[in-house]
């Protein structure tokens, strides 16, 4: 419920009560957006009052302003256009391709196009409805509730290697790797324009403020959190280059917002203005080729290729690669030729 709170855009009607909250009868007075950051899960005071300017949050069954002084006895509900969740998650048999398996993780290989975890308008086909269906009883973090086995993800359209806790020891465990950094993570990603070789983006990444679905990079502290992309040149096309990418840390949409930053966007990313034609000439035979390029990888070029950690019982040090998918595989093949020719 949280997640959507500024979102939504609340109207008349076919609008549902999300929370509801009767304020104690020794409440002293004090604003609703401070009242309400210590009774909404997860939420800033920035989301709360982004919230409350969208009318979602009404005192008393009236809209109100941030800055109301809540009071003994006042009713505080949050309405949404959309009907309330559980966060139980449903089994499906839906098939997964696991890389390696044992009593404590499994490493998975996630096709694009698969939501990891379910959440607003992906409630189903999700990779956590596929384990709950093939695997009993997965542990969750505290906090990750609707998340059984996950202690990361990757984006809906990135493909590539995940590791997956089947009981809370595993999923602590390497909880603390991810905490540490001590996770070995390399991507491969292909970008816009001819990168100099290799490179290191940082700065603190945190939700734009014209569109919340982005991330920004700031070098406020306050305004995100600290973030760390080393690059290296795999390949040269002239006007993309195949860059492999070691995640320090890793953060929402990090090295699609990173690249971004620099200049050189993930090719055909969407969210990131990588899905035009951003290098290259006028001429509509290169137009066409990119757009049949477009065609074949029909988004962001990103694959989340190699992963290791050390295990949780054995302490030895796991090491996983997965090769780029056919989409990303053909769609380079045509830039080789193309390159070649040029």
């Amino acid at each position: 419920m949280v997640d959507d709170l500024d979102l939504q855009e609340s109207e008349e009607q076919d609008l549902f009560e999300h929370l509801r909250v009767l304020v104690d009868k020794g409440q002293s007075p004090l604003r609703l957006d401070k009242f309400l950051m210590h009774r909404v899960e997860n939420a800033s005071r920035n989301r709360i009052q982004n919230a409350i300017d969208a009318e979602t949050v009404r005192v008393n069954d009236k809209t109100v302003k941030a800055s109301y002084k809540v009071k003994p006895g006042d009713v505080i509900t949050v309405v949404l256009p959309h009907p309330p969740r559980d966060t139980e998650v449903y089994p499906e048999d839906i098939p997964l391709e696991i890389v390696y398996e044992d009593d404590d993780l499994l490493i998975v290989n996630k096709a694009p196009g698969m939501v990891v975890h379910p959440g607003f308008n992906n409630y189903t086909g999700t990779l956590v409805n596929a384990l709950v269906f093939h695997f009993n009883q997965l542990p969750q973090l505290p906090g990750n509730s609707g998340r059984p086995g996950l202690v990361h993800r990757i984006d809906k359209d990135t493909s590539g290697l995940l590791v997956i806790g089947k009981n809370e020891f595993t999923l602590t465990f390497l909880a603390k790797q991810f905490f540490e950094h001590t996770i070995d993570r390399k991507y491969q990603a292909l970008v816009w324009g001819d990168l100099e070789e290799g490179g290191t983006v940082t700065g603190y990444i945190g939700r734009s403020l014209k569109d919340r679905r982005i991330m920004s990079i700031y070098d406020d502290e306050t305004k995100g959190k600290w973030s760390v992309t080393h690059y290296s040149v795999l390949e040269r096309f002239g006007y993309v280059t195949l860059i492999e990418c070691e995640l320090e840390t890793g953060r929402t949409h990090q090295i699609r917002a990173h690249m971004q930053s620099i200049g050189h966007p993930l090719f055909n990313d969407a969210t990131y203005g990588g899905d035009r034609i951003l290098k290259g000439t006028v001429f509509n035979k290169y137009k066409q080729f990119v757009e049949n390029c477009f065609e074949l990888l029909p988004r962001q070029a990103l694959h989340a290729k190699s992963l290791g950690f050390v295990h949780p019982k054995s302490r030895q040090h796991l090491f996983f690669e997965s090769p780029l998918p056919v989409d990303f595989r053909k769609c380079l093949e045509k830039w080789r030729i193309y390159s070649h020719q040029s």
